[in-house]
This record gives structure tokens, sequence and C-alpha cells, in this order.
């Protein structure tokens, strides 16, 4: 059997949607998979060795330059890989009008999508042959995604913990090895402070206190910190400088050198952020904290990863500002944060939501 699944962006949507690759190859263990994906993403699944190929689309260059004879010539070629590919089945992990169109190009008789409740776009449901089925219980991104494949698949997903993984090269290795030379032998935590909306931010404060009490209670741990903008430098500069013990301010990295970077160290930390689903989709513990968004429906789902979700009423509002967001970010403690970090880290039993 050949599948293609479509699961175009951003990095985040994608890590919780690689669960979907070994669930159809449990049900499936001869399936061939093929993938769509925006270009920018597309090192979160290449050298995968259970997907057989990868389809890349750039749709922001394309809507540029409409067209551009490169334009004509990239949608000319993707048309011709999904047609030719031989695809029994498609399954549209995305639901907006864009991943119907690309569904319905591809000819595929088989197209599985997501129920109208869950639709990014509503047109979307012209596009697909069968819906997944609507069920309170796939309150995640990721089983909202092993929903559509259990239409084609029939196995139980709800229970499984979520399998998943980013292929890195040698080179990618190296280099991080290289970024952990003569870190000592201490627990490795590795903190990403940095976030898209102010309203998913933490405090230097914050993470300096939290930083301090790793290293006190487990002497010998050094501090990782990462950032992926200008600001967030500062941020982490800042908190570097304030916590009591051994931390490293970690250079900008390419995405599979930072997976394998986090497939070294103990933990990660971090807001609702890319690179913290970067450290679950590679099997390292995380400990997340949640604001604006909600950690039960976008954090990272299994028994090694804590999410602390803010305790006001008003959390989830999923607003990018608020009058409100001082107190919004005092009310994530450094104890609860400390507490799911210790709790992962001496490895005493099931962990899970914490408010």
């Amino acid at each position: 059997m050949r599948i293609l699944i479509i699961k175009t962006s951003s990095l985040g949507d994608v890590i919780h949607a690689l669960p979907v690759i070994a669930y159809l190859h449990r049900a499936f263990p001869a399936v061939e998979l093929g993938w769509v994906v925006e270009a920018p993403f597309s090192d979160l699944l290449s050298g995968n060795p259970l997907l057989t190929r990868l389809h890349l689309i750039n749709t922001r260059a394309w809507r540029k330059s409409p067209l551009s004879d490169r334009t004509r010539q990239e949608v000319s070629t993707l048309w011709r890989e999904l047609r030719g590919g031989g695809y029994d089945l498609l399954l549209d992990l995305q639901g907006n009008l864009k991943s119907g169109i690309i569904g319905l190009l591809t000819g595929i008789n088989r197209r599985i999508g997501f129920p109208r409740q869950l639709l990014q776009e509503p047109l979307n449901r012209f596009c697909t042959t069968e819906k997944a089925l609507y069920s309170l219980e796939d309150n995640h991104a990721s089983l909202r995604c092993l929903s559509i494949a259990a239409v084609a698949a029939g196995l139980p997903y709800r229970d499984e913990e979520p399998v998943s993984d980013i292929a890195v090269g040698e080179a990618d290795r190296q280099q991080a090895e290289a970024v952990l030379r003569g870190v000592g032998s201490g627990k490795r935590l590795l903190f990403h402070c940095g976030t898209t909306w102010q309203t998913k931010f933490w405090t230097v404060d914050g993470w300096s206190r939290l930083g301090t009490q790793v290293c006190r209670t487990f002497p010998g741990s050094t501090i990782l910190l990462t950032y992926g903008s200008d600001i967030e430098q500062e941020m982490a500069c800042q908190v570097a400088s304030c916590i009591e013990g051994n931390t490293r301010l970690v250079e900008r990295l390419p995405l599979k050198t930072l997976a394998a970077l986090m497939k070294q160290v103990d933990l990660v930390a971090g807001g609702d952020t890319g690179p913290v689903h970067l450290a679950a989709a590679v099997g390292t513990p995380t400990v997340s904290l949640y604001r604006s968004s909600d950690g039960s429906e976008s954090g990272p789902r299994g028994s090694q990863h804590v999410i602390v979700q803010s305790p006001l009423s008003c959390t989830r509002c999923f607003r990018t500002s608020c009058s409100q967001d001082d107190e919004c970010r005092a009310s994530i403690t450094v104890e609860a944060m400390f507490a799911g970090i210790e709790r992962l880290l001496r490895a005493d039993g099931a962990v899970g939501l914490t408010s």
C-alpha cells in the first residue's frame, strides 16, 4: 500500500503529526509513505527511514512570483510527482483549503480528512471523501492527526505512547558534541526562554531562579541556553548571567543540529515553542509552560513530559497581548516548574498536568 500524507506546516504542527508515521507502519508493515511539506520544514522529515518520499512545496515563493518560470516548473514537477506516485490513499492532516486543493490535484480517489468541527478552513470538507469521527477524547493535536489515520488503519491510538523521531546525520552529531565539549558529567538541561507571542513568555527572574535551583539540587549540572532571535538572545544572556551555577549560551544552530543536541541532553524546558516540540519529537523529556495557549491541546504528549498551565481563570485565551500580562506571567511559579523538572530527572514515576 502507498499512502500520501499532507501536513505542510508549521514546525510544531508537523511535529505533532510525526506519530502517524510509526502508527501506519504498525498497521501496514509494508506501507510506502509519501509526505507533502513546505520546504522550510523539510528537515523535520528528511532522512526518516520510514518515509519513502518527500514532496516539497514552497507556497510563499510561489505566491510572490506566480507567473515566473521557476514557479511554473516547480508546480508542474509537483503535479507530475503526485499524479505518478501510485498512491492508494491520502491523509489530509492540515485541513485547510491549500491542502484540500493539493489533495484534489493528486487524483487519489480515497481522501480522508478532519470532520467539519476541526477544519482550519470549512471549504476543505468538499475536498475529502471520508472524515474522521469527531470525539472530545481527541483533545490533542497529535490525537486528531492519528484519528484520521485510524479511519484507514483501525488500530487503537489514544492510549499509546506517541512514537516519533527526527533523523540527524553524523555532521550534526559532531557539531552537537562540539557544543557540549567541556561540559561536566552532571545533568545537562536546555532552557529555551523565548517564544513567538509575548503572552507565551515567562520572566528573566523566573528562568534565573529555576536554573539556580536546578544547579543547587543537582550539583554539577549545566544549563544550556538557546535562542532564535535577537530579542531571545538578549533574554538568554540575562538569564545566563543571573543563574548561580554552570551555564552555556548556545549559538543558533540548524534544525537538525539542534535536534542532535537535544538528543544528548537530559531535559528541555521552555514555553509553547518549536524547540520544546522538537525535543519531544526526539524523545527527550520536557517541562513546558502555557499561559495564553492550551498545553493539553498543543503541549508535548506522553509520560515523560510535564505541562505547567497558568491557574488563572482566563488562561488559554489565545490572545497575543493582554493588560494582565504581568499577572499571568507571575502565575507560573518557579516551584511548579522545578517540581516537574525534579520528577523527570529523578524518574520517580508517571508525570502529568501541573497547574
